[in-house]
């Protein structure tokens, strides 16, 4: 299928999911999943808002909602009738996504949820709010073919995207429950060397890791390309096999400032969405035309299909494996116990959800 047809069927998707528009914009104010108090109406935002957002995502099939939006101008269509641009920063990792986000350099991105949690904690529950989730599943840790069990490990050396990042903590609390200590600079009964999924790959094969927690499509590739094998498929770790994989996060000030843009972005979740769960093949050609925009190289289509089979794409942002993933790192000495509640600001989303007759999610 070339891009052009996927473009195609995508827009088609697109046109019938905002004829719901008006309805959706005609929803009130009411959502009982806002966890901030927001008491935002769709009903009653501006209708001209001229400002450009920056919006955040990784070239990675788990950040699929955002690279179909993006391939697709999803994003861009609801933008326009505001006066708004979109502007794109795309990052490797969730803690070099959050550094943007203090830094002012983007105001919503794709994120993972560890570290949108430590985002909330570090800035005393000020400065970020997540508004809808997007994926869930994707992660497995993948190890050498010597390596049969977690005793194992003991004395060697395993990665992880980022310190601090989703991956990263659910290693680290894997770990301690198989006995094994760890520590945020290489030391413990297990080193954890944090590193680019690209180096993880290369590192990998050179022998200089035993394993490595990461993301799909690098789990395949560990394995295919790696020779290694599956010691642990996260889904197993969590009930039903859902986890937060990937949420949208924002900065609270941009929120606060631009509701209506906020909620343009939402939108165009939400259309990217109802296109992957319409056309699966369509929309995973169109996030590989987008991974190829970026990183210059489109991911292979055997590990494209392979990805997609792992993962669930959803605006329910699972909010209590969120909650769990923030008890695991405040357990590995990644960041400190913090009240979430007020993480989850649900209410724009919810709208449109109610507006499209779907029912609302729910934050902690």
């Amino acid at each position: 299928m070339t891009v052009s047809r996927t473009r195609s069927s995508i827009a088609l998707l697109v046109a019938l999911l905002s004829a719901f528009g008006m309805l959706m914009a005609a929803c009130g104010s009411s959502s009982s999943s806002s966890s901030s108090g927001t008491t935002l109406a769709v009903s009653e935002l501006p209708t001209s808002d001229p400002v450009t957002v920056r919006l955040g995502y990784f070239p990675n099939i788990t950040h699929a909602p955002a690279l179909v939006g993006v391939q697709e101008g999803l994003f861009t269509k609801e933008l326009e009738p505001l006066g708004a641009k979109l502007e794109t920063k795309t990052f490797n990792a969730g803690p070099e996504a959050t550094e943007a986000i203090f830094g002012d350099a983007v105001d919503i991105t794709y994120i993972g949820p560890s570290p949108a949690a430590n985002a909330y904690q570090k800035s005393d529950g000020e400065a970020v709010r997540i508004i809808a989730g997007s994926t869930s599943g994707g992660a497995k840790f993948v190890v050498r073919s010597d390596i049969n069990s977690a005793a194992d490990l003991k004395g060697k050396t395993v990665s992880s995207p980022q310190l601090g990042n989703t991956q990263d903590v659910a290693l680290r609390a894997w770990l301690s429950e198989q006995g094994l200590s760890t520590d945020t600079t290489g030391g413990g009964d297990v080193s954890i060397k944090p590193q680019a999924n690209a180096d993880i790959l290369t590192a990998f094969q050179n022998g200089e890791i035993a394993g490595a927690w990461v993301p799909t499509p690098w789990d395949t590739r560990l394995v295919e390309e790696g020779g290694g094998k599956v010691l642990v498929d996260e889904a197993t770790l969590w009930p039903g096999g859902q986890f937060a994989t990937t949420e949208v996060l924002v900065r609270t000030k941009f929120l606060d400032e631009h509701p209506a843009a906020v909620a343009a972005i939402l939108r165009g979740h939400l259309a990217s969405l109802a296109a992957i769960a319409a056309d699966p093949t369509a929309a995973q050609t169109a996030a590989n035309a987008e991974i190829k925009v970026v990183t210059g190289k489109a991911v292979k289509d055997n590990l494209l299909a392979a990805s997609f089979g792992e993962l669930a794409f959803t605006s329910d942002p699972l909010a209590s494996t969120v909650q769990q993933s923030a008890t695991n790192a405040v357990a590995a000495g990644l960041s400190q116990e913090y009240d979430l509640t007020g993480l989850f600001d649900l209410t724009l989303l919810n709208q449109l959800l109610q507006g499209a007759g779907k029912p609302p999610v729910q934050g902690l």
